[in-house]
């Protein structure tokens, strides 16, 4: 099964403290999102492999080490997924950016896909899927399958607060993903959100209802 990893370190749990807050106005939290997904990318890179070289120094000649293998591609789940890609390309900004569009049928909560566009090269990259919530997880999931059926074979999810229903659902689903969350919430309510959560994330981050 996926292996779930809370990454609980002090500064993002200090922002993801702000980013719930119904007081925080819309040009903070997209701020407090940018800054968290930078934290958070991070650590989800913290396992990228590394190769010796050798190098010169304004002194004298150095071994040292740069990234090796698989390069990074970050997909976002539209739309609430691209508050997260500036903070990411901020540490990577080498990075491939892909767009897989899905919106979650109000009355079957079962998502809908409405566009994709994805590097040609997937197959060699190391993928990092983003969006800021893991509710009922059929979103991460149906996302997850896209890049599968086109080849993808290296994939994370990384959100910033997730329910165990949308955990348990991606777990069932893709058992060789890995999942990376700034919390783990209690669960979802009747109509499909993340309690305590934090609200839509893209009307937040966009400033529509």
């Amino acid at each position: 099964m996926s292996n779930v990893f809370v990454l609980d370190h002090p500064l993002i749990q200090h922002k993801l403290t702000y980013i719930r807050s119904k007081d925080t106005g819309t040009k903070e939290f997209r701020a407090l999102v940018e800054e968290v997904s930078t934290l958070m990318a991070f650590e989800i890179t913290r396992d990228l492999p590394l190769e010796e070289i050798t190098i010169d120094t304004p002194v004298t000649t150095a071994k040292t080490k740069v990234l090796s293998g698989k390069k990074i591609g970050i997909i976002p789940i539209l739309r609430a997924g691209l508050g997260m890609v500036d903070g990411m390309l901020n540490l990577i900004p080498a990075a491939k950016v892909g767009h897989v569009g899905l919106y979650r049928d109000p009355e079957t909560l079962q998502p809908v896909e409405y566009y994709l566009k994805l590097p040609g090269d997937i197959h060699e990259r190391e993928l990092i899927v983003v969006d800021p919530m893991l509710a009922t997880g059929g979103s991460a999931s149906d996302a997850i399958d896209s890049l599968k059926k086109r080849g993808a074979e290296h994939i994370k999810l990384m959100c910033l607060l997730a329910a165990p229903e949308g955990v348990e659902k991606v777990q069932q689903d893709h058992p060789d993903v890995d999942i990376y969350l700034g919390a783990l919430d209690e669960r979802l309510n009747e109509k499909g959100y993340i309690i305590p959560g934090l609200g839509d994330a893209g009307d937040r981050l966009f400033g529509t209802k």
